[in-house]
């Protein structure tokens, strides 16, 4: 039975190995999305737009919301809940589809011979996308309210990163269970449900009980929210030591999720 390598140094060479497949396959997945639809790619810039819009009224006129912190306008109040939403977004958009990537291309699996493993890297460039035309948004939005964004938000990048293979690790495992636990699906849309609101999106940490406060970090998501937030709408530097120890542990989680994918990749076509 052929072995697939499982090593660290594997994991970001079958990146760059089949990079221009990976590329084409997330433009075609893009592209796929809109395909029929009257306005096309367009709908790409106006979603986000328009639930933006749809947050700005409902917190700032029904809810008269504010994130208690100083005299921010109403309408702040919905860039700094957009700001979390955008992270949340890209989470949910590829771990929800995770445990159903194996099982929608079962030809990949019995009929050729696939990069499997390039599968997620496929479903987080499209999440990528999306995620980048609502940071558009929300840039617009801020510049249009206060002008050019702090220099802070050039480290945003450097916050994303460890995200983005926190989601990879997550989503190798999701997509190897799913094939051998058909529940696994429905359960993933439960969870990520519940995370929304264990998630400080819609409201800020200080909010919450001093006793609950440090139960929210047990989240995975609320690291990177907070410093999405710091960097991009509040103008703080990010703190250094947690963002190296994010990179750290997010890089062991997307090798471990690497690894169990290689390891029980093999008894995928028996199963399919």
């Amino acid at each position: 039975m052929r072995q697939f390598p499982a090593t660290p140094v594997e994991m970001f060479t079958s990146l760059w190995r089949n990079r221009e497949l990976i590329l084409a396959s997330a433009k075609r997945e893009i592209l796929g999305r809109y395909r029929g639809s009257v306005l096309g790619l367009l709908w790409s810039f106006f979603n986000p737009i328009f639930m933006l819009a749809v947050y700005t009224f409902v917190f700032s006129v029904v809810f008269k919301a504010r994130w208690s912190v100083g005299s921010e306008s109403k309408t702040e109040f919905a860039l700094v809940l957009f700001a979390g939403l955008i992270v949340f977004n890209l989470f949910a958009e590829c771990i929800n589809r995770a445990p159903a990537l194996i099982l929608a291309n079962p030809n990949y699996v019995k009929k050729v011979v696939f990069p499997l493993e390039t599968l997620t890297f496929v479903s987080l460039l499209s999440a990528l996308y999306h995620a980048l035309i609502s940071l558009g948004v929300w840039l617009a939005a801020y510049v249009i309210l206060f002008g050019v964004p702090h220099a802070s938000a050039l480290y945003l990048p450097f916050v994303v990163m460890p995200f983005a293979l926190f989601i990879l690790g997550l989503s190798w495992i999701l997509a190897s269970l799913g094939v051998y636990l058909r529940d696994v699906s429905q359960f993933i849309g439960v969870i990520t449900s519940v995370l929304m609101f264990l998630s400080p999106i819609f409201y800020p940490i200080s909010a919450l009980p001093e006793s609950y406060q440090h139960l929210l970090y047990l989240n995975p998501l609320t690291p990177v929210i907070e410093m999405v937030r710091d960097v991009l709408y509040w103008g703080k530097m990010p703190d250094f030591l947690l963002l190296a120890l994010y990179w750290l542990v997010t890089g062991i989680i997307a090798w471990l999720g690497f690894a169990w994918f290689q390891k029980t990749r093999k008894g995928f076509a028996d199963v399919l």
